[in-house]
């Protein structure tokens, strides 16, 4: 290995390591599966790697890479379409509050009804949740990482926040509960 190929693979282990916690956690966010995002991280970067050529600096090298990301997984997602792609994760995510055993089967039910109202949304919704609301980026980076316009984010986030409590509210009315979703 000469010179250059030394420092190119430096130059890739460094991105790596700066960035694959990252591309992980958002690929699991949005697919919902260890396994799945594990493999899907090795394809972003194995991506990363064929395009590192043509990246231009037009936007930050997150940003860039968390664009390939959201690309590997749509194309995920239409791959498994017909599966449940998001089952469980919302649920893994969200804290159980310490308190009465009341309280917590209620705050549990009402994390299952927006879990499965997140289920439903199309891709496009889900990711500015999962970016914006789950992740907590910034609009402009929300902008950047999906290759829209920060109004855009700012709308589809309302949008899609709508969509889910709405879905969210049915979906409870539907199981016939007994408290109100928040």
């Amino acid at each position: 290995m000469d010179a250059r190929e030394d420092r190119g693979q430096q130059n890739i282990s460094g991105i790596y390591r700066m960035y694959s916690k990252e591309v992980y956690q958002y690929l699991y966010h949005f697919i919902g599966s260890r396994e799945a995002a594990e493999d899907l991280t090795q394809e972003v970067f194995v991506r990363v790697i064929k395009s590192l050529h043509r990246f231009e600096e037009r936007s930050s090298m997150r940003a860039w890479i968390l664009h390939i990301a959201k690309h590997v997984a749509i194309d995920e997602y239409r791959k498994k379409r017909l599966q449940t792609i998001f089952a469980g994760t919302l649920l893994k995510l969200l804290p159980s509050s310490e308190g009465l055993p009341e309280k917590e089967l209620q705050d549990k039910e009402e994390r299952t009804h927006f879990e499965k109202a997140l289920l439903q949304l199309k891709p496009k919704y889900r990711n500015v949740i999962v970016l914006r609301g789950i992740r907590e980026y910034t609009v402009k980076e929300t902008a950047e990482i999906l290759g829209c316009t920060e109004a855009k984010v700012k709308v589809d986030f309302h949008r899609a926040m709508k969509m889910v409590k709405e879905t969210a509210l049915h979906i409870y009315e539907k199981g016939a509960g007994v408290h109100e979703i928040s």
